[in-house]
Parts: structure tokens; C-alpha cells; sequence
């Protein structure tokens, strides 16, 4: 298992970066080509989800993402630090307490980013525990042919 791990400044100009990446190591992996579309825009729309959080708490903490290159997978993970107040901005069942940092609109927002992540990744997860939260993504490898 090989991993790559990128850690930046949660600013709306990283996304890009973490986007090439992440498509520079899912074809290396052996992403189907006509896949590497929907890892793009699917670590776009968790990479500006996790950067939205970060900056709406404040947050100067880096945004987390994991390349993981497996035998008969490809899994990217990204992960923000924003408090579990927000865990109905998160997708977790019931709404944010109305302490919550989180804006209506960012809920929503958040929610919309997770629809858009749902509908492009078919093995997708998304957790919160008391130090922020992480989408875990994957696709299928197609297995490189064996040279004689």
C-alpha cells in the first residue's frame, strides 16, 4: 500500500493543487482513465467543503488529504478540523444546535457538496468524531498486465 499525504492552508486556491494531485496519483494507481474526471471534481467538492469549514470556524489548521493506493482500490480521504457542534452541517442526522458557528446557508451549502460527492463516488463515507471530520472516497483499480 502505498500513501500519499497533502496537508494545505485551508484557501479556496489549494483545492486546485490537492485536485491535480489527487488525479496524478489515482491514474498512476490505476484509475480508469474515464474515472479520473469524477476524482477530480469529487476531491473539488470535499477539498472547498473541508476549506468552507475551516474558514466560516476560524480555524488556521491545515486541511488533511490521504492518497491511498491499494491492490484493487484507490481511496482518497480528506479531512477538515471543524468542530462536532456542526454535525448537521456534516450530513450526520439532526440539525446543527443552534450554537453552532455553521450559518443556514453554509448548511445548506455543505449539504449540496455532499449531494454532488454522493452522486459522483459510489463507495463514499463521511464520519465526524470530536476532532473534525472525514470523507473517505474510493474507485476500483484496473490491475496492470503482466509482461512476459
Amino acid at each position: 500500500m502505498a500513501i500519499v499525504e497533502l496537508r494545505f492552508s485551508a484557501l479556496p486556491e489549494h483545492v486546485r493543487t490537492a485536485r491535480l494531485v489527487a488525479a496524478a496519483v489515482a491514474r498512476r494507481a490505476g484509475v480508469d482513465e474515464a474515472v479520473l474526471d469524477e476524482v477530480r471534481l469529487a476531491v473539488g467538492e470535499a477539498c472547498s467543503r473541508a476549506v468552507g469549514l475551516h474558514v466560516s470556524h476560524g480555524l488556521d489548521t491545515p486541511v488533511r488529504v490521504a492518497l491511498i493506493e491499494e491492490e484493487k482500490k484507490f481511496s482518497i480521504e480528506v479531512g477538515d478540523a471543524a468542530p462536532t457542534a456542526t454535525a448537521g452541517a456534516r450530513g450526520s442526522t439532526g440539525p446543527a444546535p443552534a450554537s453552532s458557528a455553521a450559518s443556514d446557508g453554509e448548511e445548506a451549502e455543505s449539504e449540496m457538496g455532499l449531494a454532488v460527492i454522493s452522486g459522483l463516488v459510489d463507495d463514499v463515507e463521511v464520519t465526524t468524531d470530536d476532532k473534525g471530520g472525514l470523507i473517505r472516497m474510493s474507485w476500483p483499480v484496473t490491475p496492470e498486465p503482466v509482461l512476459p
